[in-house]
């Protein structure tokens, strides 16, 4: 299988460093480049092709959300998976509008952080808990409602959509076909109100039907 490749935007040196190492560690995945801004970053992005910037937002040399946006318009076939300190609305809100693929928060375990790249490598949306539950008013329909519950087999779905599981990889664990899964899909979005993973992953932990220990 070949390696997930990766451009690290961070305008800290240890941070690119870390990340770099971590990386380089962890088997499956391939560093491309790092850059400490946001105009540099489009340029390396646009130039390596990585399968995905891990991208932070507050930086000198260009924001990220700029960068993202601009990435957008370039027609990048790059996924920009955000990583950043900063979870308020004024920074999760633009970065998921201008193109992000997924939002995490630089306290995520290793492991967690890993699979949001291999997630967000395949086109999936992957978004902290504490990110999740500030983007329902902006995801979810101002007039959904939720008049029934999830069965127990659709909230393991929507548990393994949270952890940025595909759909092949859902029938796998759940010994279920794919047909299967898409059917348990449209059930969960009609329950919750929602049109896609994203908006469903936010609903699930407003709700408190995800991070339930």
């Amino acid at each position: 299988m070949t390696d997930i490749t990766l451009l690290i935007v961070d305008d800290h040196p240890v941070v690119r460093d870390g990340l770099r190492g971590m990386f380089a560690a962890a088997p499956g995945f391939t560093v491309l480049g790092d850059a400490s801004g946001g105009a540099e970053a489009v340029d390396l992005a646009l130039h390596l092709e990585p399968d995905v910037v891990l991208m932070d937002l507050r930086m000198p040399g260009g924001s990220g959300v700029d960068a993202i946006a601009e990435l957008a318009r370039r027609g990048s076939r790059s996924r920009v998976l955000v990583l950043t300190t900063y979870d308020t609305d004024t920074d999760t809100l633009p970065a998921i509008e201008a193109g992000a693929t997924g939002y995490l928060l630089k306290d995520a375990l290793l492991e967690e952080l890993l699979a949001a790249v291999r997630a967000a490598a395949e086109g999936y949306a992957v978004l902290s808990p504490a990110v999740a539950s500030r983007l329902v008013s902006a995801v979810r329909g101002p007039a959904a409602s939720v008049d029934e519950t999830l069965s127990a087999r659709e909230r393991e779905v929507l548990a393994l959509v949270a952890r940025g599981t595909s759909n092949r990889q859902i029938a796998a664990e759940l010994f279920i076909s794919e047909a299967t899964v898409k059917t348990h899909l449209t059930h969960i979005y009609g329950k919750l109100g929602v049109n896609d993973r994203a908006a469903a992953v936010a609903a699930g932990y407003d709700q408190g039907i995800l991070g339930q220990t």
